[in-house]
């Protein structure tokens, strides 16, 4: 039987991108024959670049500061330019998630960044298939994709509290993202298994 793996690459600076990490990755493992694997890319040794190179999917996650993903993730992808020379990446699905405390904070940005990269090593992007909840009058701030957000998960949290006061419908979102991703992980894994 094909197996298929997944690693989410993230970097998590209060704790927010951490549980959206974990809420990914349970998505992920929620699919028979998957193995997904969290991986902070902010302390990354050379096994740890090998477990990237060796998944079928990579996750990227990262907070969205002024704008952009956080430092510790710009290094992480300017780090990655070996693979990119190699082309390790080349052909593996990717998708991404972040979160700022604004209901916009200009997210969209970091997702289209994490995209860019990932087109960069030639690797397929996986959106999220959710139509936009909360959107309507008979729609609820607990509704999934709450934000209207297409190009991944996207979270809004308060500034003024932690990681614990993250809204459930951001987590559950993250949650159907890695879901998705995993199931077409597993899909290609498959197919590639195939005669012809």
């Amino acid at each position: 039987m094909m197996t298929a793996s997944l690693v989410v690459a993230y970097h998590s600076g209060y704790g927010h991108t951490a549980r959206m990490a974990e809420a990914v990755r349970f998505g992920a493992a929620s699919v028979n024959d998957v193995k997904a694997e969290p991986l902070p890319v902010d302390a990354l040794t050379e096994q740890r670049w090998e477990q990237l190179d060796a998944a079928d999917a990579i996750v990227f996650g990262s907070p969205t500061y002024m704008g952009s993903a956080s430092p510790e993730f710009h290094a992480f992808a300017r780090d990655s330019v070996g693979r990119w020379q190699q082309q390790a990446w080349r052909d593996k699905l990717a998708a991404g998630f972040t979160g700022s405390g604004s209901k916009n904070g200009d997210k969209l940005h970091t997702l289209q960044y994490m995209a860019l990269l990932a087109a960069q090593h030639g690797m397929l992007w996986v959106g999220l298939d959710l139509p936009a909840g909360w959107n309507s009058s008979a729609g609820s701030e607990d509704d999934l994709n709450r934000l209207g957000v297409w190009l991944g998960a996207a979270a809004a949290s308060p500034v003024d509290k932690g990681a614990e006061a993250m809204h459930d419908s951001d987590l559950l979102t993250a949650e159907h993202l890695g879901r998705r991703v995993a199931e077409h992980a597993l899909l290609r894994s498959r197919g590639h298994a195939l005669p012809g």
